[in-house]
Formats: structure tokens, C-alpha cells, sequence
């Protein structure tokens, strides 16, 4: 098995119920159990401002897949929630699902990049990380709660505490 941990974000289409089903949805993968999931923020947009706030949370999960093979899942529930990849990276979204460290592998081809390439700076992925998971250390020895300590929280907020995963 292998400890993965999974960014969640939405800011279309009533963001707290995407983020609800996707993580229904995370919890039928095969040969994947989700752990623990952090609360639910609200986040300022990465990029152009114009559009609606965020709302992202962090997931656990141990899997016996293979991380493409998560990865093609995870677009299978982005797709069935009506995601249009669009050039724009920072893009208004109905659902965006990221694996952001998958054991203590370092992935870097054309479909994926783990660690994730920008969670270092992002708050909403940061601190939501290290409620989970305050003592976990990334594959360059980075320590998450030192991480969290250190970023500018940009007006992150809890909404609210998601439901038991169980």
C-alpha cells in the first residue's frame, strides 16, 4: 500500500457538493481506502481574480495502484463532474483533483509531477496538508509543518469540517 495524499478544489457549480461527491466518488476506487481528509477552506483564485473564491480540502488515501493509474481514476471524476480542461492553468474550475505526494516517490513525466509542482507555496494545499498530516516530510526532506508555519496564509478560512470518511 501506499500513503497518497489528494488535493480537492472547486469554485463552480456549488463548490462544498462537488468537493462532497468527489470525495464519494475517491472512496470507490478500487484497491484505495481513504484515511483522513482535512477540513473544508475557502481560498483566493491562483491568477485572474475575477473569478469566485475556492473551496479545497486534502485527502488521504492508501492505495494499491499504481499513481498513473490513480491519476486516471481521479480524471474520471473530474470528468464526470463536467471539467473542461482549458489552456488557462489558473482557471475558474468545477472540479479540480490533484495527487499531491504519493509514498515518498518523486514522478516526473508529461502527465504527472509529484510532489505536486506548486504545493510549497499554497496555502490551501499547505495547511490543510498539515492537518492531517502535521509530522509528514516530502521526498526533499521538507517538512510540512515547518511549511505551514512559514506561508502567508493569504486569507485562507475553514468553512467548515467535512464528514466522516468512513
Amino acid at each position: 500500500m501506499t500513503l497518497a495524499y489528494i488535493g480537492l478544489g472547486s469554485n463552480l457549480s456549488d463548490p462544498k457538493a462537488q468537493i462532497h461527491l468527489a470525495i464519494e466518488q475517491i472512496k470507490t476506487i478500487p484497491n484505495t481506502h481513504c484515511i483522513k481528509i482535512s477540513s473544508l477552506y475557502y481560498s483566493r483564485p491562483m491568477g485572474p481574480q475575477d473569478q469566485p473564491d475556492y473551496m479545497n480540502a486534502v485527502m488521504a488515501v492508501e492505495t494499491q495502484l499504481p499513481a498513473l493509474v490513480l491519476l486516471d481514476h481521479l480524471q474520471a471524476i473530474e470528468n464526470k463532474a463536467g471539467r473542461v480542461r482549458k489552456e488557462n492553468r489558473w482557471g475558474a474550475r468545477i472540479l479540480d483533483l490533484d495527487i499531491l505526494l504519493f509514498g515518498d516517490k518523486t514522478i516526473n513525466n508529461e502527465r504527472l509531477t509529484v510532489p505536486h509542482y506548486g504545493m510549497k507555496v499554497r496555502e490551501f494545499v499547505i495547511i490543510p496538508l498539515a492537518e492531517i498530516a502535521e509530522t509528514l516530510v516530502m521526498p526533499d526532506g521538507t517538512s510540512i509543518s515547518t511549511l505551514a508555519k512559514n506561508i502567508a496564509t493569504n486569507d485562507l478560512k475553514i468553512h467548515s469540517q467535512l464528514d466522516s470518511i468512513r
